[in-house]
């Protein structure tokens, strides 16, 4: 496979002008990657090796490989792509009937696999499986807190943010099954991430600790951001674009304010070339700290889905916001004269304050990145 010319791609001063080359590059890059990543269950691709790691079934991050397969399927009619997505959805399920680890994330999981195939495809097992997927969600509601428990171990009364991109499975199996407790435990769920996730300013909390018997706050915590008061900018894209989604599925303007006020912030935080550092509250000086193009990618992701959601002028402000996003990520952070890379961006920040991948490729920013693309290009099969 010859490298792609992009030359036209680096010069293009809008993204509209570089589209058809993004497109046409990401095909080259995604059929390479399906030699170079085989059967593995990617999530990093370190800075200086550029080789995805491969990461147990039952990892959180183990839906985006082949949720970027199915999109490429679905844009493209392509059957190569069709064929190295198929068999994910079954992985998942032969992990979840031994010991695992599944979690508040099967979202993540069950909704680029199981899920878009069934849409795609009418295949029997991926509903069954999506549907499974949503029962398991929802039997970690919290009644009396009205949140989703995070993770598993002893964390029993916690709640994180990331969950605001799982409630989709929900919503969808209310919708597949015309059964709206579902949809209940959804919105119910994401009433907590306005009331008590989403700060007034926009910037939002990662980690709430609720009192598991009576569902009283007990504290924020810091989390994967630089402190409990800080402003980590993976947590305020899953916020962003979960609740676009949210109102996407139900409607309610709460959701879609609760998205924009989110929005506004983010932008306003970005520096000149659009890409967040992973934290905006991280220094004084944010120059001197990592970008996570991760958060950029949901967050230009979710943009568009609020451009779609409001009309006219107003739409087009958070459009023409995503391709400046995007256009940044294509020019600055892109691989595309890596042939030997096996991710499509750079410069991902996983878990600072851990210490944990910091400078990194990760899948779930290439997820976003293709997602926000095809988006531009008409796609319709919104799963999260």
């Amino acid at each position: 496979m010859t490298t792609l010319d992009t030359s036209k791609l680096k010069q293009a001063s809008n993204l509209q002008e570089a589209l058809p080359q993004i497109w046409e590059a990401l095909q080259q890059k995604v059929d390479r990657m399906i030699t170079q990543l085989g059967d593995k269950s990617p999530h990093v691709a370190p800075a200086d090796t550029g080789i995805y790691d491969d990461m147990r079934h039952d990892w959180w991050t183990s839906g985006f490989w082949p949720g970027i397969l199915w999109i490429m399927h679905e844009m493209t009619g392509k059957e190569h792509y069709k064929n190295a997505a198929w068999v994910w959805d079954e992985k998942f399920e032969q992990k979840s009937i031994q010991q695992n680890n599944f979690h508040h994330d099967v979202g993540f999981q069950y909704l680029p696999t199981a899920v878009i195939k069934y849409k795609l495809t009418g295949d029997e097992d991926g509903k069954r499986r999506g549907l499974a997927a949503a029962n398991f969600l929802a039997g970690r509601f919290n009644i009396a807190g009205n949140f989703l428990r995070a993770w598993n171990q002893e964390k029993i009364g916690w709640s994180i943010v990331d969950s605001s991109m799982n409630l989709s499975i929900l919503f969808w199996a209310a919708e597949e099954l015309k059964d709206p407790r579902f949809s209940h435990i959804g919105k119910a769920h994401a009433d907590t991430v306005v009331n008590h996730f989403i700060r007034e300013d926009g910037s939002v909390n990662h980690i709430v600790s609720f009192n598991p018997e009576t569902g009283e706050v007990i504290e924020s915590l810091g989390g994967q951001g630089a402190g409990p008061h800080s402003s980590w900018s993976r947590g305020a894209a899953w916020a962003l674009h979960g609740m676009a989604n949210t109102y996407r599925y139900t409607g309610d303007k709460k959701y879609l304010r609760a998205a924009q006020r989110v929005a506004h912030y983010f932008l306003s935080m970005l520096p000149e070339d659009y890409v967040a550092h992973w934290d905006f509250r991280a220094a004084e000086n944010l120059a001197e700290e990592p970008r996570d193009t991760s958060a950029a990618s949901c967050a230009a992701s979710g943009l568009l889905e609020l451009a779609e959601a409001l009309p006219g002028v107003e739409g087009k402000a958070y459009r023409d916001a995503a391709e400046r996003m995007l256009l940044s990520l294509t020019q600055n952070y892109g691989t595309w004269d890596r042939p030997e890379h096996e991710a499509i961006l750079l410069e991902g920040t996983g878990n600072k304050p851990a210490g944990q991948n910091i400078n990194v490729s990760l899948i779930y920013g290439d997820y976003y990145y293709v997602e926000a693309i095809a988006k531009l290009f008409g796609w319709k099969s919104r799963i999260f």
